[in-house]
């Protein structure tokens, strides 16, 4: 992977963290209009499925899985699959800021299985990295740990897990088309997004949608240039460098309900951005020191 590339996946990265950042905004307010968080991501990963299939056709782009990648694009699917199932049914035992920072050791999981799956050495410089976002993340969302149910901490941890598997799996894709991933996953999403909605009693009808147009739209809008700009971002550096800068999304959550929603930010919660930015940072000056090992035999040879 060339040193451009790498660099192009982590502005792709940064750019899907901070479209689901603000996402998480539009849902929050479609919330508030009476439309589930379970319709929400029923709904914007149905109407994305239709919109990538719709573009596919007029546009002619091949929605073919690349020959070798079939395995690969599978996992990714059912990790997204799993993603969204855990998460949005974690929120119903626990609080959301909870789940968020369970949620997010995901970036901690993927650097300890990064020398099993990718190969190489473990390098605890990056596990010290993961470890200050994590915490960043921890005092951006300013969790209360009280009273937890083991549902959904279960179910949170699980989230996190197939996060991991989602990101690997992801840069195994190189080769299929992002127009094409975007289109099977969607496709595996969403039968298992309107199953957990009827098992929870809470799929609006289509209907409801109308009490909210501008702010749905919005929803799947910035749903769908996150999602793709994730898939653009894990074929394009390692998953232990996309990990880490999806630590920003969080931290554009809070700015943007301080924004949209009127919300305030503590002192803690800027120390934790402060760690977020300086993990990512960190993150970026050793991905460029290792690609320069790497290079310079190459070089000298």
């Amino acid at each position: 992977m060339s040193r451009s590339g790498s660099g192009a996946g982590l502005l792709f990265a940064l750019g899907g963290a901070s479209a689901y950042g603000v996402n998480i905004i539009f849902a929050r307010l479609a919330a508030d209009a009476g439309i589930s968080g379970v319709s929400v991501v029923f709904y914007r990963v149905l109407l994305m499925l239709v919109g990538v299939s719709l573009i596919a056709l007029l546009l002619r782009r091949p929605l073919a899985v690349a020959r070798g990648e079939r395995g690969a694009l599978v996992l990714l699917g059912l990790g997204s699959t799993a993603v969204g199932v855990s998460y949005i049914s974690s929120v119903a035992f626990i609080p959301v800021t909870v789940a968020v920072v369970i949620f997010y050791t995901y970036p901690i999981l993927i650097v300890l299985a990064s020398p099993m799956v990718d190969g190489g050495g473990r390098r605890p410089e990056l596990l010290g990295v993961a470890f200050v976002a994590f915490v960043g993340v921890a005092c951006v969302v300013g969790p209360a740990f009280e009273a937890l149910d083991w549902r959904g901490v279960a179910l949170a941890g699980a989230a996190a897990i197939a996060t991991t598997i989602q990101f690997f799996a992801g840069t195994r894709t190189r080769r299929t088309s992002t127009f094409a991933k975007a289109f099977w996953i969607n496709l595996m999403v969403v039968p298992a997004s309107a199953a957990i909605g009827l098992v929870f009693g809470a799929l609006a009808p289509p209907a409801l949608l109308a009490e909210a147009p501008v702010v749905m739209v919005l929803v799947v809008a910035t749903f769908m240039i996150a999602f793709l700009l994730q898939l653009a971002a894990l074929i394009r550096a390692s998953a232990v460098v996309i990990g880490l800068a999806f630590c920003a999304e969080p931290l554009v959550a809070s700015l943007s309900s301080a924004i949209f929603l009127g919300e305030r930010i503590g002192p803690l919660q800027f120390l934790g951005g402060g760690l977020v930015i300086g993990a990512i940072a960190a993150n970026v000056l050793i991905e460029n020191r290792r690609r320069r090992r790497v290079l310079e035999p190459s070089t000298q040879g």
